[in-house]
């Protein structure tokens, strides 16, 4: 293990430089820069036993089996999950030491992006597995905390709440005669998040000065790119276990903003929606709110996308809306549809190298996992035509798999079809895509027999699931 070990610092200065928002240690008290209109003002916290919460036994121990349920890969020190258990038997102390007596210093994060629509790219900052585990620990004590604090139309990150609960708090709103919406868009929210701010929101709930020093010292611990390394005065980095948190103490400032003016709202994480009963009224809300976020929250509002209309096709967590008979009903927006169609067609593709098992394995995960999810939409006429196209594909990668003239004609022959016929379209000359259409095929690999065969039909698991 040696080379790969978490670094417990106690100079804050190895990660970044002085900066005048934070201190370099704590005794007793901890004192930080607060934001109080536009005037800075020194604030002072007074000291409890939070910290010795957060690092009691039960709750490391609980953070720890949490981190390890979660896997993930290793941050910068190259140190896995399966690592963990061995690197605390031998510095668990030195770790807690360094942690109460403010010299702890997180290791940066590391950078990786997934792409994003439209060719666009998010960020994530996987931190160490000791890092998570510090977070994890924190999270786990000061969620309870502010739960009692945050609004009933948030949804995102919070327990026992989902996605579902969400749009379940949409319809009603539109039920009860809200059909305009003000459909807001934070750009690069986590990117973007100030620290100052969000540092005075947590002084006003954690009187534990050494509790938000150490997620402060978290904020600035920076970022490793490849082989370089960036500081960070800005943003909540996405992909630790205290930055949901984190998040929702942020945007709960915007949720009590639209509690205090009467609107109704929901909001998942940094997608919120504000209903209004005309379109004038949304122009409005939209103007004002906007200069909210940005001059008091310190935010950026997307302005291109932050859109205002009858919420009909109006795109939140993946569904749309449209109202029939009075009553609001959910659908699949035709930007998840045409994901998850492209993701059959990868799963379904002739060179992708699988398997019949493996292809077998990865449909019904995929098709199982994603009709789950979109099990409340009215979709059952969509997903029979594309039931359809999908069993072509099989059928087109089968063909691809008999590769052979005498693998053709054998298996033609096992499926039903008589020997002359066999013989003649296992010679054929024709394309995948066509043969797979063809009656032959079609006959030879019905819908009973690739059901033998156990690949998933769309209909057959919507069918369980909704049953």
């Amino acid at each position: 293990m040696k080379g790969r070990m978490q670094k417990i610092s106690t100079q804050s200065d190895n990660y970044y430089g002085k900066n005048r928002t934070v201190s370099e240690g704590h005794h007793g008290v901890q004192t930080f820069i607060g934001i109080t209109e536009n005037n800075l003002t020194e604030v002072h916290f007074t000291q409890d036993d939070l910290l010795e919460q957060i690092l009691s036994p039960a709750n490391l121990n609980q953070a720890y089996k949490q981190v390890l349920s979660n896997k993930g890969s290793g941050g910068i020190d190259g140190l896995s999950t399966d690592d963990l258990l061995s690197w605390l038997l031998l510095h668990k102390e030195e770790l807690t030491h360094s942690i109460k007596s403010g010299k702890y210093c997180p290791n940066p994060v590391r950078r990786v992006e997934i792409p994003k629509e439209g060719g666009k790219k998010r960020q994530l900052g996987i931190p160490t597995v000791v890092d998570r585990l510090v977070q994890q620990s924190i999270a786990q004590v000061l969620s309870p905390i502010y739960e009692r604090e945050f609004s009933d139309s948030s949804y995102g990150f919070r327990p026992h709440r989902s996605c579902h609960d969400a749009l379940r708090g949409a319809q009603s709103h539109i039920n009860h005669g809200y059909k305009y919406v003000v459909d807001l868009d934070l750009e690069k929210f986590f990117d973007t998040v100030s620290h100052s701010r969000l540092i005075e929101l947590l002084s006003k709930r954690i009187k534990d000065g050494r509790v938000v020093s150490l997620i402060h010292k978290y904020l600035l611990a920076g970022v490793v790119i490849g082989s370089s390394f960036e500081e960070t005065h800005t943003g909540v980095p996405q992909g630790g276990p205290l930055s949901p948190l984190l998040s929702n103490i942020m945007l709960n400032e915007l949720d009590k903003e639209l509690e205090r003016r009467g609107h109704p709202f929901v909001r998942y994480a940094d997608d919120s929606m504000i209903f209004c009963k005309s379109k004038r009224a949304a122009e409005r809300t939209r103007v004002s709110i906007i200069h909210f976020i940005e001059d008091v929250l310190y935010l950026r509002v997307n302005h291109e996308k932050t859109s205002v209309g009858y919420v009909r096709g109006k795109k939140f967590l993946g569904y749309s809306f449209y109202v029939k008979s009075g009553e609001c009903r959910l659908s699949v927006h035709p930007k998840s549809w045409n994901k998850f169609k492209s993701k059959l067609k990868e799963l379904t593709s002739r060179s992708n190298g699988m398997g019949y098992e493996k292809r077998k394995q990865s449909l019904r995960y995929f098709i199982m996992g994603w009709l789950e999810y979109f099990k409340h939409s009215d979709m059952k006429n969509k997903l029979r035509r594309l039931d359809e196209w999908y069993r072509r594909r099989l059928r087109m990668c089968i063909w691809k798999c008999w590769k052979k003239i005498k693998t053709r004609f054998k298996n033609l022959i096992k499926c039903g079809i008589d020997k002359r016929k066999a013989w003649e379209w296992a010679n054929t000359r024709k394309g995948y895509w066509h043969i797979s259409g063809s009656f032959i095929l079609t006959r030879a690999l019905n819908n009973d027999n690739l059901r033998r065969a156990n690949y998933p039909f769309l209909m057959d698991c919507y069918r369980k699931i909704v049953s």
